[in-house]
């Protein structure tokens, strides 16, 4: 077949299994695993083989950067300990057991490829999460696991390399070590200012169709110079999307947010879904690859499941670590947050620290003053006022979403592989001892687990109990940041003392509710002109608190994701009736 027809045809079943899979109850990602394994089987389809550097470099690139970009900052940065643990420490720990007991498994098998084998199915994979998501887990489970997926990539392919690199030549820890720092800390810095100059850049462009197709190439621009200089391309596209999503409603009008928003929506699910499309094609070639080669399709199933139950049985032994450990630091949380208590009310009676860094002193014993009004103190206030708010809001996020054992069975159960697994082994190089073996394994393993743990996940966290969460805290959540968001438009008004601020003013004292429009009712009694740059300008105001709520973590990023999309639809009906 021709590329153009492969190209439809993969469409046509990327759209079939997305309507097909809520009706028979089967997440599309598996849906299209199974399909591509069937069409592979067809006369119509020949052997398939896919340019690891397809999914490495030109699938998912995007994929996380377009994750990162509406990645819940706040929450990641909350429990960045626990996704560092499982992005680096799991995987290394992983990636070497697997490595030991391969060597046994497989006669004749160097340590180093053993480890290879080990670093390319230790990771989780950033596509196999969305199948979490759809699994209605709660969000701080969907945040650890996100945040993890993004960035395990860096440990497992820096250590892949090394793992290769030691079988011909030998290498020290130490390079090893170098090595992934280098990783990791360039691709950061990449990442930031690739981040910060599509900002820039996109803030003068007026078109929106132009802004939203510059944003296409970002994770590119990111991810190519980040693998030319060594570094690791892929934490380079989610540094990248970090900084673009967090700074993008400062610098982005609302129109091209959104309209940006709705085509990577588009590209995700195409992107994704041809990823599993592809783990089911290419079977039956790995399969054919391993059996022309004298290997075993019955040692490869059997070496592929003792490798998948490592990996789960040490992921569950760090899962229970972390959660031992997550319960041991809540119980010391309501004696801190006490004392945070007290020194946010001696902040509010005008108590200032000497000297110091909030961020850093904010444990410290203040020292009182007399109360001071000058300018230099009110900075100072708060400053130590927003930095004990957000430690305040912390402690408060960690309390509400503690972890228990149900939470981290599906931590465990969620951790599947996928596109990274298969793409990575293929990178081996071809002289490698028994590459079309281990090549194999990782896909059988990658496979497995999604048709497995995918398959059963949803059931797994409905029988726990962590699919219907009583949502009346959200609730009271989300009407007192409707509050605090019309207390910005009130302050906003008093620079607006005329008859249609007096309207706005008693429609935004009625509104209780945040679908309530309150201000269509002064639309009949007042210039449209004068009422369509007054709406604005308290639209912006609005905006502002909530981006400074943003920054103090008082509210879940999905519940102010939600309000801003509100303020941004509403700005854009005002702009398209102009």
């Amino acid at each position: 077949m021709t590329l153009g027809i492969v190209a439809i045809a993969a469409v046509v079943l990327v759209v079939a299994a997305t309507a097909l899979a809520p009706r028979v109850g089967v997440a599309a990602p598996l849906l299209l695993v199974v399909l591509g394994f069937v069409a592979s089987l067809t006369p119509f389809v020949g052997a398939v083989t896919v340019p690891p550097e397809w999914i490495l470099s030109g699938i998912l690139p995007p994929l996380l950067y377009s994750a990162a970009v509406s990645a819940p900052v706040m929450e990641v940065r909350r429990d960045f300990r626990i996704i560092s643990l499982f992005s680096v420490v799991l995987v290394v720990v992983s990636a070497v057991v697997v490595g030991i007991v391969a060597t046994v498994l497989i006669p004749g098998l160097p340590l180093g490829v053993g480890i290879a084998l080990g670093a390319v199915i230790s990771p989780t994979d950033a596509v196999a999460t969305s199948i979490v998501r759809k699994a209605g887990v709660p969000p701080r489970l969907v945040t650890i696991l996100d945040g993890e997926s993004m960035l395990n990539d860096a440990s497992a392919l820096v250590l892949l390399r090394s793992a290769v690199a030691a079988v011909g030549v030998g290498i020290s820890l130490w390079q090893v070590g170098g090595q992934f720092i280098w990783a990791v800390v360039a691709a950061v810095a990449i990442g930031f200012g690739v981040g910060k100059l599509n900002l820039l850049v996109r803030s003068k462009i007026t078109d929106t169709n132009a802004g939203v197709a510059l944003s296409l190439v970002v994770p590119f621009v990111a991810y190519i110079p980040a693998e030319r200089l060594g570094a690791s391309g892929l934490v380079a596209a989610v540094a990248a999307g970090v900084v673009t999503g967090y700074g993008a409603p400062h610098k982005i009008g609302a129109r091209d947010r959104i309209t940006e928003r709705t085509v990577w929506r588009t590209i995700e699910l195409l992107l994704e879904s041809s990823v599993f499309l592809l783990i089911g094609l290419e079977l039956p070639a790995l399969a054919k690859d391993l059996t022309g080669s004298g290997g075993s399709i019955a040692a490869a199933l059997g070496i592929g499941a003792i490798a998948a139950t490592i990996v789960v049985a040490i992921r569950a032994a760090f899962v229970a670590g972390s959660v031992w450990a997550l319960a041991r630091r809540n119980r010391r949380q309501p004696a801190v947050r006490e004392k945070l208590a007290e020194m946010s009310d001696q902040l509010d009676h005008g108590v200032v620290p000497e000297l110091g860094n909030p961020e850093r002193n904010a444990r410290r014993v203040l020292k009182r003053r007399p109360p001071n009004t000058d300018e230099k103190t009110q900075t100072q206030l708060t400053r130590w006022r927003r930095a004990v708010n957000g430690r305040i809001a912390d402690l408060d996020y960690l309390a509400a979403e503690q972890f228990g054992w149900r939470d981290g069975v599906i931590l465990v159960w969620a951790g599947m592989r996928g596109a990274v697994t298969v793409a990575a082994a293929q990178t081996l190089p071809e002289n490698t001892p028994e590459r079309s073996l281990v090549v194999l394994v990782a896909t059988l393993v990658a496979v497995g687990t999604l048709l497995l743990q995918g398959s059963t996940l949803s059931w797994v966290a409905a029988r726990l109990g962590l699919t219907d969460r009583d949502s009346a805290g959200d609730e009271a959540q989300w009407i007192s940041l409707q509050n605090e968001l019309k207390d910005a438009a009130m302050t906003r008004l008093e620079a607006y003392p005329n008859k249609i601020a007096d309207t706005i003013r008693e429609r935004l004292t009625q509104r209780t509710q945040p679908e309530d429009d309150p201000y269509g009712s002064a639309v009949q009694r007042v210039k449209m002109e004068q009422f369509r740059i007054l709406r604005l300008d308290l639209i912006s105001a609005e905006r502002d608190e909530l981006l400074l709520l943003r920054e103090s973590g008082t509210y879940p990023t999905a519940m102010l994701d939600a309000a801003l999309t509100q303020l941004d639809a509403e700005q854009i009906g005002i702009e398209l009736r102009h």
